[in-house]
């Protein structure tokens, strides 16, 4: 998993609430078990026209935001069904942060584990940063010292130190299995002499 340390790069606006899974990644897009190649997908039924065309009233779709890695959006984001396909294609879209005022649980929690950072803001804080993103600004998302800059605003996140741990050395469960690995092989190692027979 890439780590997340200091990420400076172009926000962009998504004034939505209740942005569910099925929006994010609808379901006849869930077939594939790689974690590429669902970004071209993410927000296809509002994204695309009958006839696969991007739409111009989707917000996303207005070239002003193309490359945007930061995402601002409505409460509730990422509800509905626990598919991890959902932080797959936003971190396929290119997505590394979204900063809204709630989050569902799994969605919330399947953020951390692909190395998106999914920040929890006061509504308030999240209007503002909003309008900024709504103007194309470069934001700045410093993990360490849990701060983000926008222009002329500046406001403090909270996070879970341990998640903030692995986003920062970009690991995941897998990576965190192998942080153990020499305590596993001498597991094993001693387990074969008690019983060889398995």
């Amino acid at each position: 998993m890439q780590a997340f340390t200091t990420l400076t790069a172009l926000s962009a606006p998504l004034p939505m609430i209740n942005v569910d899974t099925d929006i994010i990644i609808p379901k006849q897009f869930l077939k594939t078990v790689k974690r590429t190649g669902l970004g071209v997908s993410a927000f296809y039924n509002i994204r695309y026209d009958d006839e696969g065309r991007p739409r111009e009233d989707f917000i996303l779709n207005d070239p002003k935001y193309t490359g945007a890695q930061i995402l601002v959006t409505g409460e509730n984001f990422g509800c509905g069904s626990s598919r991890e396909h959902a932080p797959w294609a936003l971190l396929d879209m290119g997505f590394r942060c979204i900063i809204a005022p709630s989050f569902a649980d799994i969605f919330y929690n399947n953020s951390f584990k692909n190395g998106i950072l999914p920040i929890k803001l006061p509504q308030e804080y999240v209007d503002a940063l909003m309008e900024d993103a709504k103007n194309a600004h470069d934001m700045t998302i410093d993990l360490h010292n849990q701060k983000i800059r926008s222009a002329n605003i500046e406001y403090s996140f909270d996070i879970d130190p341990f998640r903030k741990k692995c986003l920062l050395e970009g690991l995941d469960d897998i990576g965190l299995t192998m942080e153990k690995a020499a305590l596993i092989e001498d597991f094993e190692a001693k387990d074969q002499q008690k019983r060889p027979w398995v």
